[in-house]
């Protein structure tokens, strides 16, 4: 087939997405496809540009404000549709993460032209990027997840209806870029300042304590459940994207009743975004055995170092199944040409 592999972008997980894009393209190519790596923010990417801009992508922190500015002066989403790299793929295959890859965007721009990519569609994309109407949907449908507040929000409102410590975050963006954890009043205007400076909505979250976990959803099959444990409290951006900095356990050590309790809420979430294809949802489970879901993924990293590569090796599925499997879920659910 001739598959697209749109990776880099101009969101703060652009370094994250072109890594991903990176091994999606080298997997996709070992099993016999015509792939064309595609960077909205560039353009087409022949093996030079490739190379280029995938050697090294992974770095501490992310892309700064100001490089990102300049990223986006130059995107491609409006002119997408016209590029034949789109319109003639059988598959363009979606390796962005966050911003207007995974909002739902990029989605709506690929339904006008009835084109055929992976994941979810436009609509449920956005809800899921969209923490505030994610939860609401969650707890509609006896998904657990902790109270929460929209900012504006006053000391006096967070300390009624939340406590301290509470979790503030860009409600659209991901790879906990902007997130802070805030464990005082004094703290909690600089922390939503600089959450704003990556989304216009801002959350204050109540923080949960206790283990992570992350559950893979592939088509209608839950994946091994894995558990994170960072080398920080947080499973913050250095600790997904560096090696050595958070070790995951697949399959995580719980009971038969635990495992299939939070991947019965995973299926949950999945359904009530109305979400295709494949994601990750991602929990925390307290000391009395709760499970919180903090969020659903609808394009989760498939670098080294992600969890749904990982996830499926644990269901011993390979890198190269796992990416034609999420083709072949694109041929099915969204009438492409295999």
């Amino acid at each position: 087939m001739k598959i697209t592999v749109m990776m880099g972008g101009t969101s703060a997980e652009r370094d994250v997405s072109l890594a991903s894009g990176e091994r999606i393209v080298k997997a996709l190519r070992s099993r016999g496809h015509v792939v064309t790596p595609l960077d909205p923010a560039t353009g087409v990417l022949d093996p030079a540009a490739f190379t280029a801009l995938t050697q090294g992508a992974m770095k501490r922190e992310p892309p700064s404000l100001e490089q990102l500015r300049c990223l986006e002066q130059r995107e491609l989403s409006p002119v997408l549709t016209t590029l034949p790299a789109v319109r003639d793929a059988d598959v363009v295959f979606l390796a962005l993460h966050g911003g207007h890859g995974e909002d739902g965007t990029l989605q709506a721009i690929l339904d006008s032209i009835h084109a055929c990519y992976t994941g979810s569609g436009h609509l449920a994309s956005a809800l899921a990027m969209d923490k505030d109407l994610s939860k609401t949907l969650f707890r509609s449908a006896g998904v657990t997840t902790a109270d929460w507040l929209m900012a504006p929000a006053t000391i006096a409102q967070v300390d009624a209806e939340l406590g301290w410590p509470v979790i503030v975050k860009p409600s659209k963006q991901g790879s906990t870029v902007g997130l802070s954890k805030v464990t005082a009043p004094a703290e909690l205007a600089p922390a939503v300042a600089e959450a704003l400076l990556y989304d216009d909505e801002v959350m204050i979250e109540r923080f949960i304590p206790g283990r992570e976990f992350t559950v893979g959803i592939l088509g209608e099959d839950a994946l091994p459940v894995g558990e994170i444990i960072p080398q920080h409290e947080l499973y913050d951006y250095e600790c997904k994207y560096t090696s050595g900095m958070a070790r995951e356990e697949f399959p995580a050590r719980l009971t038969s009743i635990q495992r299939d309790a939070v991947q019965t809420q995973a299926r949950r979430a999945f359904q009530a975004l109305k979400l295709g294809g494949y994601a990750r949802i991602d929990f925390r489970m307290t000391a009395d055995g709760t499970f919180h879901c903090l969020e659903a993924n609808t394009l989760p990293g498939m670098t080294e170092l992600s969890l749904i590569p990982q996830a499926a090796a644990a269901a011993g599925i390979a890198f190269a199944d796992l990416v034609e499997r999420i083709v072949q879920l694109a041929l099915r659910t969204k009438g492409g040409t295999p």
